[in-house]
């Protein structure tokens, strides 16, 4: 079991809550007991405590209590790409559904997965273990970019943040999966 509590006057046992019964569905909606949650900024409260372990297993993690979440995908969803330059200067910033921004670059990089129907999807590696899948349309947009950075004979792949992220298992038989 963790420490947690505030500094100062010793660490106390983190309290493990177990299942919290709140599952994040894979387009992105918070729900608590089957009922989903509308209030964002609640939402974002919860977010911003949201923490996945290296067994993939995901918690909303206080200094005192920490409780299991179900997650049918991952826990954001990038729905709007900003694209500032081109080829190797190029920049990209994506907004999730909950208005969080992450650059792509070293440290957040692009992975293909398969989503939760069993077809390709793309991801994004956020802060504490998180991710966010690409909703279609941002998918779309950023295959298209990487199209025109690769050429005829190599894999495609998408400049961005000084990085290349490999996109070649999105593209099958010449076209996007």
């Amino acid at each position: 079991m963790s420490e947690g509590g505030p500094g100062g006057g010793g660490a106390r046992p983190m309290i493990d809550c177990g299942d919290l019964e709140l599952r994040i569905e894979a387009d992105g909606s918070w729900h608590y007991r089957g009922s989903r949650i509308d209030r964002q900024p609640l939402v974002r409260l919860f977010a911003s405590v949201l923490r996945r372990e290296p067994d993939g297993s995901y918690w909303l993690v206080t200094p005192v209590e920490r409780g299991r979440v179900e997650v049918g995908d991952a826990p954001f969803l990038a729905v709007e790409a900003e694209v500032a330059g081109e080829g190797q200067a190029r920049r990209i910033r994506l907004r999730t559904n909950l208005d969080y921004w992450v650059e792509l670059g070293h440290e957040h990089g692009l992975r293909s997965g398969q989503g939760p129907d069993g077809g390709p999807r793309l991801y994004v590696q956020m802060e504490n273990g998180l991710e966010a899948a690409l909703a279609r349309p941002v998918w779309y947009q950023l295959l298209e970019l990487a199209i025109e950075d690769s050429g005829p004979d190599e894999p495609v792949g998408l400049w961005a943040g000084g990085r290349r992220h490999d996109l070649s298992a999105l593209a099958v038989d010449g076209g996007a999966a």
